[in-house]
């Protein structure tokens, strides 16, 4: 009888962590999808259609900028969330994020522009985009946790994946409808109305992620160390008590993974359009290309972390971005596509697909359970927005000081070198968790428990 009961706890257990890595999965689609639209179409649209009385650059660093506000909120998102999160569990707030989401993406497709009613257009792209960093900054604490504390023993790094493959996915959906678009209608066509149907299309995708959502099962390691008295009152508050170190440590851990990506996927595209003046489809297709590789890479590289460590597979990821870095701009400046395919995969798949394989068990083993979701979740948005939503701009801004791309090669590198340096310092568990831990097992090699 004994053996019957631990079978049926042992398929409920494992059923449990499918559907929960699959609910982070399709949700992460969905807001990812939502999110990165977002960039793709402020390359390319929006600094014409909401900045037209600005010069080129101009138009193009306002774009960007808006594109930058959603990562302002998106630790506002944290917080908020964070905190019902670690209160009243992760499964509501999951089904409330991806909502929100597609509901601000859709209304970004019903905007009006600016030649319809002037600055009020601008205005309402800002707080809209504004809605959707409030909603993404909810959504990776709450995906990630769900995922990390379903998953099994030894491959908490392979089943949260899923939680980054949606990023691919997403970034797929949303490179690919635009590029298909751009070559079935017309330039007037697709910059007049043809750019609004992805933002719409976003309503098909929220329905069947909420649905899917709402069909899981709260995580189980919430339910069992966060009864009604374990609650913490304010769980931020205790996360930056407890451990104030980690949330630097997610910011420096985190530049090498935003700097790849949105130097591939965001500045390159306007940069080799409008300095380079090559066709927008190389870059639109290399998006397209990156997506559909990182949906293999990814869960591979989790899957070697699980086997051999976090910190080999970081370290060496974070290495390809810094001896990438200056390469890929050769690359570009020598317009040699094969070239240019070669090193956007370097840093896109190589460098950043290992460095984020990893960051769901080690960013959420920062935190103790019943603050997790407000420390990991706030701390991982707090570093979008200090190396992340801004990339765009910043580089864009580096390359107006002198027109040459060298200073944005060195701000590559420099985010790639940083976390190089810290992960290097840093010890890792050798599997991606460790059970029952009560002080986070990634710790500086210099530091020593508490007493």
């Amino acid at each position: 009888m004994k053996i019957k009961t631990h079978a049926t706890g042992n398929i409920s257990a494992s059923r449990r962590a499918r559907k929960a890595a699959l609910g982070s999965f399709v949700g992460a689609v969905v807001d990812w999808y939502d999110f990165l639209l977002y960039g793709i179409t402020a390359a390319l649209v929006f600094n014409s259609q909401f900045f037209p009385n600005a010069s080129p650059t101009i138009g193009t660093l306002a774009a960007f900028a808006t594109f930058g506000v959603g990562f302002l909120f998106r630790p506002l998102g944290g917080i908020v969330f964070g905190h019902f999160g670690d209160r009243l569990g992760r499964k509501r707030m999951l089904v409330i994020t991806v909502m929100m989401m597609g509901v601000s993406t859709a209304l970004i497709g019903l905007l009006p522009t600016y030649a319809s009613i002037g600055w009020y257009a601008p205005l309402a792209l800002v707080v809209l985009r504004a809605l959707q960093g409030f909603a993404v900054g909810g959504e990776w604490g709450g995906a990630a946790l769900m995922a990390v504390e379903s998953a099994p023993e030894g491959k908490k790094a392979f089943y949260s994946s899923g939680v980054q493959v949606g990023y691919g996915v997403g970034l797929v959906l949303a490179t690919g409808i635009v590029s298909i678009l751009t070559h079935t209608l017309s330039n007037d066509a697709f910059m007049s109305w043809g750019w609004r149907v992805p933002f719409l299309v976003s309503i098909v995708l929220v329905l069947v992620a909420a649905w899917i959502r709402s069909t899981m099962e709260e995580s189980q390691e919430f339910v069992e160390k966060v009864g009604g008295e374990h609650k913490v009152k304010v769980p931020l508050l205790a996360a930056l008590r407890n451990h104030p170190e980690s949330f630097l440590l997610i910011i420096a851990l985190r530049m090498a993974e935003m700097f790849t990506m949105y130097i591939v996927t965001a500045f390159a595209l306007a940069y080799s359009t409008k300095n380079l003046g090559m066709s927008r489809d190389l870059f639109l297709n290399i998006s397209l290309l990156v997506g559909a590789v990182s949906c293999v890479t990814i869960p591979a590289f989790a899957m070697l972390a699980d086997r051999i460590g976090l910190k080999r597979v970081y370290v060496t990821g974070a290495v390809i971005g810094l001896l990438s870095a200056v390469p890929f701009f050769l690359a570009m400046e020598a317009r040699s596509v094969a070239w240019i395919v070669i090193f956007s995969v370097l840093l896109a798949n190589i460098a950043h697909d290992m460095v984020v394989s990893v960051q769901q068990p080690l960013f959420t083993e920062f935190f103790g359970a019943e603050y997790r979701y407000s420390g990991a979740g706030v701390g991982y948005q707090f570093a979008s927005v200090v190396c992340g939503g801004f990339t765009p701009f910043i580089a864009t801004a580096l390359l107006g000081v002198d027109g040459s791309w060298h200073a944005v090669a060195a701000y590559l590198a420099g985010g790639c070198l940083l976390s190089v340096i810290v992960s290097a310092r840093m010890e890792m568990g050798s599997r991606s968790a460790r059970p029952n831990a009560t002080t986070p097992y990634p710790r500086s090699v210099d530091s020593r428990p508490a007493a």
